[in-house]
């Protein structure tokens, strides 16, 4: 639009250079990941470089920007915002309009307003960039040292905002007033603190107390800053456990080299054994002194997400047999704040600016596990940390930056050269999925076990940090007030409410709450989705499959429509419906969830149903360690189906064998036989053991009583566990594929979607996608959310909004 000169009007202040009769002015919108994440510097300095003036502010919708010049410069700007947008930025979109000019007379950032039309995403938490990282070491620089240096390309975002939008004051950064250097930092648009809200040094940000657990007297006398953090350094060193606060809570400290600080950190925190803890090491230089590491698992540590990436060791390792117990594998996690570099690097012989990677360090790898009582959350607050960690640690490293929302590590793994999630948090969370379709504002409340919760507002599904395992009140607060963070920093209000199909789960009992509370019980807006419906769902939804799938759900445990427990299913399914065309053929849980935990129970199982009252002769080591009345005990249970659940679930199979081959009868982390029997795996061989298909009413049942005879001839025949656990990972990548071979002859289905917690098994995963895509079929898993429980929330939020199309609103029946 062309406007002609009026001599009263503002525009007789637009710069000469400028040609009247050719200035065009646009507002530009952008949504997306671009609030905290130096975007609105990155407009300031684009929108010079093209000579346009105007402004830029933030908004609860994203970024508002209104530029004037040429129409040229205004299109190639236009161009250039998403051509050059900020590392950490993710634009989800862009709209240009034109209006009238207004007469800007220079480019400016303006404060930010708030509109309740739509969203904005947040950034998550940041690792520390290499520019402040060399800052942090350059003596010659005022924040050296200064364990919470950042810039507007690093530094904690998610655990410290408020509300939106993103601004120092609505942060737990507020009561921290920048002094003067700091202050011009912000202001200067050459700068890279330019408008970085968490901006803090020495003179007027944050600081480090050190607290020391056995001293009474010590809240009176903590010493502080580089004191603080030598007195950690010097305590770690001398096999001390420390309790250091990070950007999304507390980790439990150690020398991971030091066996006897392992097993104290271990038997201090109530921490089983067996379970492997993370380590922290200075460098990926470092991490490769302790395993074998591929290009992707180097990028994903290096990446400025620094999850924990499970590894495999170098043998022998170097840290403590204690870390990781008969696990090949090791957790790894690179610093991710400036505190971590610190406690690692050696500066007492530092002569200038010192690269990280070429410094001397205090430890070769440090335990970070997070702090926290038997099954309760990460502690985050200070108080809180020396109520409950005093007991565990020896010194707490303390910091006065409140951390609002806590947040655990996350943890990945690769798989055919793709990330796999075990946890998905700190450094990914709040980053949404992105579906192809819209979605009803909807509250999807997760699983019982890795719970995450879900919200979903136009193509956006939110899935929380993880929350843990709802089994205290503790958790449950947490995974409340969770609820309410993302609902108040997303503008969401949910129509829709999904929960699993489960009623003794605590989230179902939310959800019934919630609807109760702010529905006067209008159970039409209450979704109950089947378990493995919903996993299958999530991987549909992350892979953006629209079409009907052959879904394999593997997992420990789900409740069935028949009131049973499933866990080895093939369904038919499309994100509406499903339908269980087989399953592993069932066995009782005799004790209950008590057989969760002793894994013999669920041998006896199998073997009483594949040999019957035979099975008491067979010459087993396995049946030899077992009290003999307790195995008969055991088969009257099975026999007569007292306190007994009829289970189809896979992840029990894995448990009786490991059982049987490994002797593992009693467990003390989840999962703990199937990833031993995993860690088993000898070296190449086709062979699998016989499995047979029983026809039951159009559904076809898989027969583990053939399975079970091959494995029993082997274990007599002395045949090496490591063999025998091929075998029988063989035998399930065959029993995958055939029945997709079989429900596919007769629906035409090429499509397999595979979810469940059993698909954190690496062999397993990577077998059945080769066989599956060999066979033809196209074989989706996933990369987003996790396959464990930790994902189930994303497909129940899509089940309940393709069920609510069919929901009359009026009257609550289907249409």
């Amino acid at each position: 639009m062309t406007l002609q000169h009026n001599p009263g009007s503002k525009l007789q202040n637009i710069p000469k250079e400028n040609n009247f009769t050719s200035v065009h002015s646009a507002l530009i919108t952008v949504e997306g990941v671009v609030q905290g994440v130096g975007f609105r510097p990155f407009i300031h300095r684009l929108a010079k470089t093209h000579g346009l003036y105007g402004f830029v502010s933030n908004t609860t919708t994203g970024v508002h920007i209104e530029v004037e010049g040429n129409k040229d410069q205004i299109d190639c700007f236009y161009t250039d915002i998403e051509k050059n947008t900020p590392p950490v930025a993710q634009i989800q979109a862009k709209k240009i309009s034109f209006q009238n000019p207004k007469g800007h007379i220079n480019f400016e950032v303006r404060k930010s307003f708030s509109s309740t039309k739509k969203l904005t995403l947040l950034s998550p938490d940041l690792s520390i960039c290499s520019d402040c990282t060399r800052e942090l070491f350059d003596p010659d620089n005022r924040r050296y040292l200064y364990p919470f240096i950042n810039c507007t390309n690093c530094g904690p975002r998610f655990t410290i905002i408020e509300s939106l939008p993103y601004d120092r004051s609505a942060t737990t950064m507020k009561p921290f007033i920048m002094c003067d250097s700091c202050s011009a930092e912000y202001g200067d648009i050459q700068d890279r603190r330019y408008h970085a809200q968490p901006d803090a040094c020495p003179e007027c940000g944050p600081d480090v107390t050190l607290f020391d657990c056995g001293d009474e007297y010590s809240a009176n006398q903590q010493p502080s800053g580089n004191e603080a953090v030598n007195g950690a350094i010097e305590a770690l060193k001398k096999g001390r456990i420390v309790a250091i606060k990070g950007i999304g809570g507390f980790h439990l400290a150690c020398d991971a080299t030091n066996d006897e600080a392992v097993e104290r950190l271990k038997e201090r925190k109530q921490r089983e054994k067996d379970k492997p803890l993370a380590v922290m090491v200075p460098s990926v230089t470092t991490a490769k002194k302790l395993c074998m590491i591929t290009d992707k698992e180097e990028a994903l540590l290096s990446s400025i997400q620094r999850p924990i990436v499970l590894l495999e060791k170098l043998l022998p390792c170097p840290v403590s047999s204690h870390v990781s117990p008969d696990n090949k594998r090791l957790g790894v996690m690179l610093p991710y704040t400036p505190l971590h570099y610190i406690l690692f690097a050696d500066t007492s012989e530092q002569a200038g600016a010192a690269d990280i990677d070429n410094m001397r360090h205090h430890f070769s790898a440090l335990v970070m596990t997070s702090a926290n009582t038997s099954d309760e959350p990460i502690v985050k607050d200070n108080d809180q940390a020396i109520e409950k960690l005093s007991f565990i640690a020896d010194y707490i490293l303390l910091h006065n930056r409140d951390i609002l929302k806590s947040c655990d590590d996350s943890v990945v793994q690769v798989f055919n050269n793709h990330t796999s999630f075990i946890r998905r948090s700190r450094g990914y969370v709040p980053f949404p999925v992105v579906h192809r379709f819209k979605f009803k504002k909807t509250l999807a409340c997760g699983a019982e076990l890795k719970n995450t919760f879900c919200l979903t507002k136009s193509n956006y599904a939110f899935l929380s940090q993880h929350v843990g395992d709802l089994k205290n009140w503790e958790t449950y607060t947490h995974f409340q007030d969770s609820i309410d963070h993302f609902k108040r920093n997303f503008q969401i209000e949910p129509e829709l409410i999904a929960c699993d199909l489960h009623p003794e789960y605590l989230s179902t009992r939310f959800a019934e709450n919630y609807v109760d509370k702010h529905f006067d019980g209008d159970q039409k807006r209450l979704f109950r989705i089947q378990h493995h419906h919903a996993h299958i769902a999530s991987c549909m939804a992350e892979n953006g499959i629209s079409e009907k799938v052959i879904g394999v759900a593997f997992d420990g445990t789900g409740f069935g429509t028949d009131s049973t427990i499933w866990g080895g299913e093939f369904l038919l399914c499309d994100y509406k419906d499903f339908e269980r065309a087989a399953h592993l053929d069932y066995a009782p849980l005799a004790g209950g969830d008590s057989a969760i935990k002793e894994p013999w129970k669920m041998a006896i199982s199998y073997l009483y149903l594949t040999f019957g009252d035979e099975f008491k002769s067979l010459d087993l080591r396995f049946l030899n360690t077992l009290e003999k009345d307790k195995i008969i005990l055991l088969e009257d249970i099975v026999k007569k189906g007292i306190h007994t659940v009829q289970t189809s679930s896979m992840g029990r199979l894995f448990d009786a064998v490991s059982a049987i081959v490994l002797l593992k009868t009693h467990i003390t982390y989840e999962g703990q036989g199937a990833i031993e029997l995993e860690q088993r795996i000898g070296n190449k061989t086709e062979k699998y053991y016989s499995f047979s298909f029983i026809d039951k009413d159009g559904k076809l049942i898989i027969d583990y009583r053939p399975v079970f005879r091959d494995i029993i001839k082997d274990v007599n025949s002395g045949l090496d566990a490591s063999e025998i656990s091929r075998r029988f990972h063989n035998t399930i990548i065959r029993i995958i594929v055939e029945t997709c071979d079989k429900l596919s002859e007769k629906t035409g289905l090429n499509k397999v979607a595979i979810s469940g917690g059993c698909f954190q098994n690496r062999f397993l995963t990577e077998g059945v996608t080769e066989l599956l895509e060999q066979k033809g079929f196209i074989c989706f898993s996933h990369s987003k959310v996790p396959p464990n429980d930790g994902g189930i929330s994303l497909g129940q939020a899509i089940v309940a909004n393709e069920r609510s199309k069919d929901v009359c609103w009026d009257t609550g029946k289907s249409c």
